[in-house]
């Protein structure tokens, strides 16, 4: 594989996996050259939510807001929060997330930084979310709720949302659509899916893809095997109407 120089990095969900994410930064050894971008969902389930903000914020990467960032938000800035919202921030792996700082004590910085991440950025020939957007909304009339949270309605789509564009995302695990193998990304119209699943026990691949080449770098955080692909390798192209038929579910 020949690399070309200014790359453009994409990492996908890493969830609190700081030593994972320290191996796989490693792996991939970016220069000042290169640009990194984190698709979000940095924090939570894994044992070192605090240690990954500190490492995004202090090397000035771009990142995004991920759903869990914003549960995160919500819960600790919030005034009115209700018990189910705190429940389920907490079942989706908040508790991992207060104890990975000192007393559950959160860094005014922190919380500052995660509330100025942007919902999307544009880099030319590729757009990076943490979700997708709804198909049927012109991209001025989407919100957060989409930008983070939408699935289905999004990987069904049948054009590429941008004719000139192709959209990196993350937020729902690759193996959960129909065919698709632990560690393995997913194509669809206009679209790749780098989220495979590093916290989850089938899983447990951390992704970064290198945008400018072609080239999949993953490290596995349940046993720290690295293993280095051309996309063509790694990625399974999977139909509209597959993914309608799609019968695994994840937690948010």
């Amino acid at each position: 594989m020949i690399e070309t120089s200014q790359r453009r990095i994409v990492i996908g969900d890493v969830h609190g996996h700081y030593d994972g994410l320290m191996k796989l930064m490693e792996s991939i050894a970016p220069t000042s050259e290169d640009q990194v971008y984190f698709l979000g969902d940095l924090i939570d389930r894994g044992p070192k939510s605090s240690y990954v903000i500190d490492f995004v914020k202090e090397n000035n990467y771009g990142c995004l807001l991920g759903n869990h960032e914003q549960m995160f938000l919500k819960i600790v800035t919030g005034d009115q929060i209700s018990t189910s919202a705190m429940q389920t921030w907490l079942y989706g792996g908040g508790q991992a997330t207060v104890a990975s700082y000192d007393k559950g004590t959160i860094p005014k910085q922190h919380l500052e930084w995660l509330k100025s991440l942007p919902l999307y950025l544009d880099l030319g020939d590729i757009w990076l979310t943490h979700a997708g957007v709804d198909p049927e909304r012109p991209l001025a009339a989407q919100t957060a709720e989409q930008f983070c949270w939408i699935r289905e309605q999004f990987h069904r789509i049948e054009q590429p949302y941008f004719t000139d564009k192709l959209m990196i995302i993350g937020h729902t695990i690759t193996f959960t659509f129909p065919g698709v193998s632990p560690g393995e990304l997913v194509q669809g119209q206009g679209w790749l899916n780098i989220d495979t699943g590093a916290y989850h026990p089938r899983s447990g691949w951390l992704t970064g893809f290198d945008a400018t080449n072609n080239i999949i770098y993953q490290v596995n955080i349940f046993n720290n095997s690295l293993r280095t692909l051309p996309l063509a390798e790694g990625v399974v192209i999977v139909p509209p109407d597959k993914i309608a038929t799609r019968r695994h579910k994840q937690r948010a």
